[in-house]
């Protein structure tokens, strides 16, 4: 059994290789009426784009999506939309090693204890290129929720942290780094980690602003519990956190407590330690969701290993690979949060009317 699609009435599924002719989605479930074309989808996935710095992998994809259903005269029908995006810069021969050797740290060897056969050519489905289709998905599920803005960005790299924050600089370094300071330093480490055949790890934050009270089910649909799916299914995550996360196990209760008092449109939070959910259910706070991620498994440095026939190997892996897988998946994680929340809105919809 493959799970390939995820959500519950906004529903996504991805097919495609990392080496295959193309990569594609079906998004099933998106209302109709939506103004949607490829011009809507194409400046998220611009931002996702290999090649675009010297920090990121060097293949060369446009990754220039076509809306192939679902859309008539420039709107959304209600039937499933079909996106496809190409691959035109696979270079198969950099995986000859990685046929006959397992990289430690990567899904080679459970690709093959679970189907007794894989795909080496860039690790196949198990590739993060299976995530420009997300954000391209994630384009779709953002129309659905205007009301609600999504902002992801990069708080720590190889484990230096940001000690500032303005919005403005997210956008204006190839890190999606809110400190301008910590950007210069990252430059120089995740420089010096590509020259010695290394990686670095990194962690993401996402904040989602304008979300109302109410979204998400109790007990087994909670909204944070569908947020930590969503981005542990991302490539490369080991850890998530809601709001303060792992911090409010140090935190005595008074103090985690998110304190309320009267206001004009409701209560008023006097913190946000929960990350706008409480019993799975936004609270009408921001929603604030954390992700680490390990630092690359294909790297240039040798490391010790098995082959397919269970004797002692030793692999480096060529090819052209993200020192940080972290930088990108800034924006994948934007489109999950986005996935996530629109199908909650849409199940509030169905509901609670």
């Amino acid at each position: 059994m493959s799970l390939n699609s995820f959500g519950r009435l906004l529903r996504v599924t991805t097919w495609g290789e990392s080496h295959g002719p193309a990569i594609g989605a079906v998004v099933d479930g998106c209302p109709p009426g939506l103004t949607l074309g490829e011009a809507d989808l194409q400046p998220w996935l611009d931002r996702r784009r290999p090649g675009t710095s010297r920090f990121t992998t060097q293949r060369q994809e446009p990754d220039t999506v076509r809306i192939l259903s679902g859309v008539y005269e420039g709107r959304t029908t209600g039937t499933p939309i079909a996106l496809h995006i190409d691959n035109v810069d696979q270079r198969s021969k950099d995986y000859a090693g990685v046929a006959q050797a397992y990289r430690p740290g990567h899904a080679d060897y459970a690709y093959d204890a679970k189907y007794g056969f894989r795909d080496p050519r860039g690790g196949g489905r198990s590739s993060a290129r299976e995530t420009a289709m997300r954000v391209a998905a994630g384009g779709v599920a953002r129309l659905v929720i205007p009301e609600v803005r999504v902002r992801a960005y990069l708080v720590e790299l190889g484990g230096d942290r940001v000690e500032t924050f303005d919005d403005a600089e997210i956008d204006a370094n190839p890190f999606f780094c809110p400190d301008a300071a910590a950007a210069a330093r990252w430059e120089v480490l995740l420089d010096a980690a590509r020259k010695a055949g290394s990686s670095l790890g990194a962690v993401v934050e996402c904040v989602a602003t304008g979300v109302p009270a109410g979204w998400g089910s109790p007990v087994y649909g909670k909204l944070d519990a569908d947020l930590a799916a969503a981005c542990m299914s991302i490539n490369a995550v080991k850890g998530v956190e809601i709001g303060d996360g792992f911090a409010a196990a140090r935190l005595r209760g008074e103090d985690n407590a998110d304190a309320m008092r009267p206001g004009p449109d409701g209560p008023v939070f006097l913190s946000n330690h929960a990350g706008g959910t409480a019993g799975g259910i936004s609270t009408g706070q921001p929603v604030v969701v954390r992700m680490a991620l390990k630092p690359t498994s294909s790297i240039l440095t040798p490391v010790e290993t098995i082959d397919r026939s269970g004797a002692a190997a030793e692999i480096a892996t060529p090819g052209r690979h993200d020192p940080c897988v972290g930088i990108r998946a800034a924006p994948v994680m934007e489109a999950m949060v986005a996935l996530v929340l629109a199908d909650a809105k849409l199940q509030h919809r169905a509901q609670c009317g």
